[in-house]
């Protein structure tokens, strides 16, 4: 699937094998619309048919065209696209690429599917002018700031989903840094240097969650230039107001505090470390599922105040 636009089965960069002898693999989002294309995708293997295909599907009943039967109210284009022994030392690059999570992009389109070592685009898909880019490797990063016990339970969340997790603090020997076992990276560093070590680029996601609300301050002061994803800041309503006005006094912006959601995560009167990660996880992928975008490409999210 190399677009999909509103309310539709499947999204961009689902994937779906069918093979000669009727085995499938993968989804590209169920329903009429799956059914439909692994019955033209069996036509063709039959047929031999090697020319790949772009199917668009309108999911509306007013559509004058491409109708797809279903009436969910979006629209999605698929390519087709047959593979052969032709296809074989491509096909074992791009799978050895996934495998070992290097960056790789792979270009398909009606007329050719090839791949080339490394990211070619900013983000992890793009279509433009019939033809369909993917990064494989590419990881959606979750950097934690503050290695407590919210920060135990959210690394344990976001691993379990598939991000990749980094987690910083300040403090040496920490019990709850020694237990986690998610974090693919562990830092212990100054937060007046915290800039240094967090990354930019659309697939960032900032969680500030340290032990002091004057931490938590002195980081989220450090990182509200950076161009992320997402940056969110736990701590209760009130924290939140004075730590806004603080820096609104230091020189910082209405529109950079726009940039934080905070108090973090979705309102589901959470209490405990896990009920607070859950809450974390469900926010950040709403904003990696739909994301609203300055014209930087990077993410706006409302203050919750």
């Amino acid at each position: 699937m190399v677009e999909n636009k509103g309310s539709s089965p499947g999204r961009q960069g689902f994937k779906m094998i069918v093979t000669e002898d009727g085995k499938r693999f993968g989804s590209i989002g169920g329903g009429a619309t799956e059914h439909k294309l692994v019955k033209r995708a069996e036509e063709m293997l039959k047929n031999g048919i090697e020319k790949p295909e772009l199917h668009e599907l309108i999911h509306r009943t007013d559509a004058e065209m491409h109708k797809s039967g279903m009436i969910c109210s979006g629209e999605n284009k698929v390519i087709l696209y047959p593979l052969s022994e032709k296809h074989i030392d491509n096909i074992n690059g791009i799978c050895g690429h996934a495998i070992i999570k290097d960056e790789i992009t792979v270009k398909i389109s009606p007329e050719e599917l090839i791949s080339k070592s490394g990211a070619t685009i900013t983000g992890q898909y793009e279509y433009k002018n019939g033809v369909f880019k993917e990064v494989v490797g590419y990881k959606h990063i979750v950097c934690i700031i503050g290695g407590g016990h919210v920060g135990l339970a959210l690394s344990r969340q976001m691993d379990m989903l598939g991000y990749y997790v980094k987690i910083y603090d300040n403090r040496p020997e920490l019990d709850t840094m020694k237990a986690n076992k998610y974090a693919k990276e562990q830092h212990i560093t100054d937060y007046e240097k915290i800039e240094k070590h967090i990354p930019e680029g659309e697939n960032i996601y900032v969680v500030i969650a340290s032990f002091s609300h004057t931490f938590d301050k002195k980081v989220l002061s450090k990182l509200l230039k950076k161009k992320t994803a997402y940056i969110g800041m736990m701590g209760s309503k009130n924290k939140v107001r004075e730590i806004f006005n603080s820096l609104k006094n230091e020189g910082f912006s209405e529109e950079d505090l726009k940039k934080v959601s905070a108090p973090i995560g979705v309102p589901v009167k959470s209490e405990t470390p896990e009920e607070i990660a859950v809450s974390i996880a469900a926010e950040i992928i709403n904003v990696k599922n739909t994301r609203r975008k300055y014209s930087d490409g990077f993410v706006a999210n409302n203050i919750k105040l």
